[in-house]
C-alpha cells in the first residue's frame, strides 16, 4: 500500500474503485495551533454549535470518558475522550489530557493534552496535535455560545465575575470578546492572591473599556454579576447557598464541581449531554443521588437551540458542560485542514513502517 501527503477526511467513503492508502503522520506543534486559531474566534463558535447540532441529530460517537487515577497523587488524573464525528468533516481520534493542580505552585500549566486524529476510513491516525490550546478553545467556544443562546429570554449581562482565573478564564474572557460581548463590570476572584493579580493585568491590558474589580469574597463576587464563570480545579461542592443567586444570574459552570445541590435545585439546569454530565461527582450528578431523580435538569444546550426548552429570564440559569470530545475533534480537524492548507505540515517519514502484510 501507498502512502499518502494526507487523508481526505471530509468524506466517509472513497470512491468504488479507489484502494484505501496508508495516510501521512503529522505532528502539529501549539505555536501551529495557537496561529491558525487566533483572530477565529468567531468562526469556532459557530464551528462548536455546528457540532452540538451533529450530536443532538445522533451523528456524533461520543462514549465515557475514562480517568486514570494515581493513589499516590490523588490530585492529579489524566483523562482519554475517545470520539467519532461525522458530517462534512468526518474524524475519529482521542484526546489525552491531564490535570495536575500541584503545577501551579511549580510556575507551569496545570492541564497539558495532545489530541490523535484517525482516518475513518482505515482507522490509521495522521495527526497528533498540541491540544492544551484546542482544549481550552472549544471549552471556551462552548460557552461563549451557552452564554449567547440562554441570555435570549433576558437583559444581556453587562456585569461579568469569574470565579478561579486561570487559563480556561482567560480564554472564556477573549471568547466572550471577540463574539461581541462588552462588559462594564469584571470581577475577579481566586484563593491565590497571585492568580488574582494576574488576571487583573491581563484584564487592564485587554478590557481597557471595563472596571476590574477584585473581590476578597466569593459572595461578593456572585451578587455582583450577571454572569457568572466558574473556571475552578474544585473537586467537590464549596458554594452551598442559593441566596447567593437571587438575582437570578446566568452561570456558566465550567469546572462542574463548585455548585453544591441546594444550588443547583434552586435554579434552571442547562447541560450538554446528560449521560455525560450526571457521572463522576459532578454536582448535577451528586443532586441526582441526592434526590433519586433527574428532574432537575430542564434539557440540553441543543434542545436549548432547536426550541424544545426554553429558557426563563426570572430563574438562575446553570449552564454545566462536561466537555465532548468530539468537540476536540472539529476544533482539531479544523487546524489540521488549516495547517495543511499553508503547505506548513511537519510530517514524519515512514512513521508506520511495517506496512506489508507478508514483509
Amino acid at each position: 500500500m501507498a502512502l499518502t501527503a494526507g487523508p481526505d477526511t471530509n468524506r466517509r467513503q472513497d470512491a468504488p474503485d479507489e484502494r484505501p492508502t496508508i495516510p501521512s503522520f503529522a505532528v502539529v506543534s501549539g505555536a501551529e495551533v495557537d496561529q491558525a486559531l487566533q483572530g477565529h474566534r468567531a468562526e469556532i463558535v459557530g464551528l462548536v454549535e455546528d457540532t452540538y447540532r451533529l450530536h443532538g441529530a445522533g451523528q456524533t460517537v461520543n462514549p465515557p470518558s475514562y480517568f486514570l487515577r494515581f493513589p499516590d497523587r490523588p490530585t492529579g488524573r489524566i483523562i482519554a475522550l475517545p470520539a467519532s464525528l461525522g458530517g462534512p468533516a468526518a474524524v475519529d481520534g482521542l484526546k489525552w489530557i491531564s490535570s495536575f493542580p500541584t503545577n501551579v505552585e511549580s510556575g507551569i500549566p496545570r492541564a497539558s493534552a495532545v489530541l490523535i486524529l484517525n482516518d475513518p476510513r482505515t482507522g490509521y491516525p495522521f495527526a497528533c496535535l498540541e491540544s492544551s490550546i484546542i482544549s481550552a478553545s472549544r471549552t471556551a467556544a462552548s460557552a461563549a455560545l451557552a452564554a449567547d443562546w440562554l441570555s435570549r429570554t433576558r437583559d444581556r449581562p453587562t456585569r461579568v465575575g469569574f470565579f478561579g482565573v486561570g487559563l480556561i478564564a482567560r480564554f472564556v474572557h477573549a471568547f466572550l470578546a471577540d463574539t461581541g460581548w462588552d462588559f462594564e463590570e469584571i470581577g475577579v476572584f481566586d484563593l491565590l492572591p497571585g492568580s488574582r493579580e494576574g488576571f487583573r493585568g491581563y484584564l487592564e491590558r485587554s478590557a481597557p473599556g471595563s472596571t476590574v474589580t477584585v473581590h476578597e469574597d466569593a459572595e461578593s463576587l456572585i451578587r455582583s454579576s450577571d454572569l457568572v464563570v466558574f473556571a475552578t480545579t474544585a473537586g467537590e461542592p464549596h458554594v452551598t447557598d442559593p441566596a447567593w443567586f437571587e438575582h437570578h444570574p446566568l452561570v456558566l459552570h465550567i469546572s462542574l464541581r463548585d455548585l453544591a445541590p441546594e444550588v443547583i435545585l434552586a435554579a434552571t439546569n442547562i447541560v450538554d449531554d446528560v449521560e455525560h454530565c450526571l457521572k463522576a461527582q459532578t454536582s448535577v450528578h451528586l443532586t441526582e443521588q441526592l434526590t433519586g431523580s433527574r428532574d432537575f435538569l430542564a434539557g440540553t444546550l441543543y434542545a436549548v437551540m432547536t426550541g424544545a426548552v426554553e429558557v426563563p429570564a426570572d430563574r438562575t440559569v446553570v449552564f454545566s458542560p462536561f466537555g465532548l470530545g468530539v468537540l476536540d475533534l472539529a476544533v482539531g480537524k479544523h487546524v489540521y485542514d488549516t495547517v495543511a492548507g499553508t503547505g506548513g505540515l511537519h510530517t514524519i517519514d515512514s512513521f508506520f513502517h511495517e506496512v506489508r502484510r507478508y514483509g
